[in-house]
């Protein structure tokens, strides 16, 4: 069984639901690991590999060794390096765009872009804190520019967050009087402040693994309890892995128990 996606448990209509990995197994079958909060999870990660691709719901493999995609699988969204002028044979992005500010706890703000209906979707995919609307343009190559021109001119905005900054402020709140002072400078249309249930007291640790009790998921996060402890897992980093549900200490003892007898 070899993990071959996620999905961060926003639908299209920007409201929360249960996380989860796409998993498939050898028939090409494409199962899902449900990682709603509270959840026990405890498999083993074996060897990495290309996580092939999805198509028409059944899984095609792939043996190469990059991971988690290999060059023929690699998905390049050449939008996403967009500043203005499309970079495809015809522009497609028609339809209305809003242009948004995103706050990550404690201090980093980020302008981005996205369809309209897809702004509230779009924040909580990226793990924002809180988010504002403060343009909307009649198509994306407009929406870019402006994007860029913020970028650069703005010196409290930057156009992309990682996710080890993100992964850093999961313990903080957002400085909302840094927020309200960017915000002041622009015409804000509607605001949103996002709750993902987390709880958190000190900074998880970054770890590769899936073993442990759910926390819940921000954005592409995964926070796991175990032994105490609690770890912020990205779940693109889990991508490609064959994973082995791990037996209980239970059912060890009781193979051994009838092995001996």
């Amino acid at each position: 069984m070899q993990i071959v996606g996620y999905e961060t448990g926003v639908g299209s209509d920007g409201d929360p639901g249960p996380a989860g990995l796409l998993v498939a197994a050898g028939d090409g079958a494409v199962d899902r690991i449900d990682l709603s909060p509270g959840r026990e999870l405890a498999y083993d990660l074996g060897d990495r590999h290309c996580a092939g691709t999805i198509h028409d719901g059944a899984h095609i493999a792939c043996a190469e060794p990059a991971a988690p995609y290999c060059a023929s699988h690699r998905d390049v969204w050449v939008c996403a390096r967009c500043t203005g002028t499309c970079l495809k044979e015809e522009m497609d992005c028609h339809d209305p765009h809003a242009v948004y500010l995103a706050a990550f706890a404690p201090d980093r703000f980020k302008v981005g872009v996205t369809r309209l209906w897809r702004l509230e979707t779009r924040l909580r995919e990226q793990g924002a804190d809180r988010g504002a609307h403060v343009r909307t343009v009649d198509n994306g190559r407009i929406a870019r520019e402006i994007e860029a021109g913020l970028a650069a001119d703005v010196a409290e905005l930057v156009d992309r967050v990682r996710v080890p900054t993100k992964r850093s402020g999961l313990a903080a709140t957002v400085d909302a009087d840094a927020w309200e002072r960017l915000l002041d400078r622009f015409d804000v249309t509607e605001r949103f402040a996002f709750e993902y249930g987390l709880d958190l007291s000190d900074r998880p640790m970054a770890e590769t693994m899936l073993t442990g009790r759910a926390i819940g998921t921000k954005g592409r996060l995964l926070v796991l309890e175990r032994a105490g402890s609690t770890y912020a897992v990205d779940l693109r980093d889990l991508v490609g892995y064959e994973v082995a549900e791990r037996r209980s200490e239970r059912d060890i003892q009781s193979s051994l128990g009838a092995f001996g007898g």
